[in-house]
């Protein structure tokens, strides 16, 4: 990860920040605290509090326009609060402000998890096939892990609305699109009426991450999962969708190329692609893959949407750090991959 670092950034505001921080954390932050951005992430923004030798990690959602229930902070705090316990890695959490007037925005203070979120291929490369099927096995074997949680065990059984929840995925990322689309998008109607033709019945209900990729968990030295990261899309629901982002992801991987907006690292060899994606999680869970192209498809148009909102904030002036130029251009071949993936795999 590459960073904006200095005594305070745009997004914090610093002074808002301490009292708050001495009452609901414990700690003073002292004149010298450094505050820095952690670019890589295209969605809410993840900051570094450093303070002598501790440090933290605040959230807080992206600047300007910000589409309903998109980017709850809350709800990331939750879910990460209540796996604490069990066998899934996340961050300790620490509190959850929903006090606009403090930084200006919702945010919540977690653990900083000291580990990689390896984002490209060039960066997993020198590392060999054998540690980046390691991580690609494990990638699987935690995200089996999290949906074999019963949501009602950890206090997660009102986290979401499990019943219709893929006909609601569709109308949801259509509705999504077109709050934040500038223009005609190619092949965006023919995924969406396909998908909404075509909805299956639910495998069994799991707590979904939403946004499941190598780049979304933190790595240790010894290529384990220390953390799973960025809940932003948590809810119950088919955990087979986030079996097809994973998916999605390497298929796009090893077709699109390399873009500063689009991680590839499951293009690396050694990655697992994704016909052993599904077959080690159908194998670990005994979840059936049956009309998995429609989960495909369906991860395909969730991230072309999230890819225009970010392309349209972008137009507005409203995102930080760098890579954002690229975005607008991937939208409509992430719309043709889901096409194409609905095809192959009926």
């Amino acid at each position: 990860m590459t960073g904006i670092s200095s005594a305070s950034v745009q997004g914090i505001e610093l002074e808002g920040l301490r009292p708050w921080f001495v009452e609901v954390v414990g700690r003073e932050l002292s004149r010298d605290v450094s505050v820095e951005l952690i670019e890589g992430g295209r969605s809410n923004l993840t900051y570094l509090l450093r303070d002598g030798g501790d440090a933290w990690i605040l959230r807080r959602p992206p600047l300007g326009h910000v589409l309903a229930t998109a980017h709850d902070m809350s709800r990331e705090h939750r879910v990460m609060t209540a796996l604490g316990p069990t066998a899934v890695p996340v961050p300790h959490t620490y509190a959850l402000c929903q006090d606009v007037s403090v930084i200006g925005a919702p945010f919540y203070v977690m653990e900083f998890v000291s580990g990689a979120a390896y984002r490209f291929r060039t960066q997993l490369e020198p590392l060999g096939t054998a540690r980046v099927r390691r991580m690609s096995e494990q990638l699987v074997d935690v995200l089996v892990a999290l949906h074999a949680v019963e949501p009602a065990s950890v206090g997660l059984a009102d986290f979401g609305r499990p019943e219709g929840f893929l006909g609601r995925q569709v109308a949801r990322w259509r509705h999504q699109m077109h709050a934040s689309r500038s223009r005609p998008l190619q092949g965006e109607p023919q995924l969406h009426h396909q998908l909404a033709a075509s909805v299956p019945t639910e495998s069994a209900t799991a707590i979904v991450h939403g946004d499941y990729r190598l780049d979304n968990v933190l790595v240790d030295d010894d290529d384990r999962i220390a953390a799973v990261i960025d809940w932003e899309m948590a809810t119950l629901g088919d955990p087979l969708t986030d079996v097809a982002l994973l998916g999605i992801y390497q298929r796009l991987a090893t077709t699109m190329g390399t873009s500063p907006a689009l991680a590839d690292a499951a293009a690396a060899p050694g990655f697992l692609s994704t016909g052993e994606v599904l077959s080690r999680y159908c194998d670990a869970s005994g979840r059936s893959a049956e009309g998995f192209g429609f989960y495909l498809g369906l991860a395909a148009y969730k991230l072309a949407a999230i890819l225009e909102g970010i392309h349209y904030r972008h137009l507005q002036g409203q995102t930080l750090g760098e890579g954002f130029d690229d975005v607008g251009r991937l939208v409509e071949p992430v719309i043709d991959c889901g096409l194409t993936a609905m095809k192959e795999y009926r």
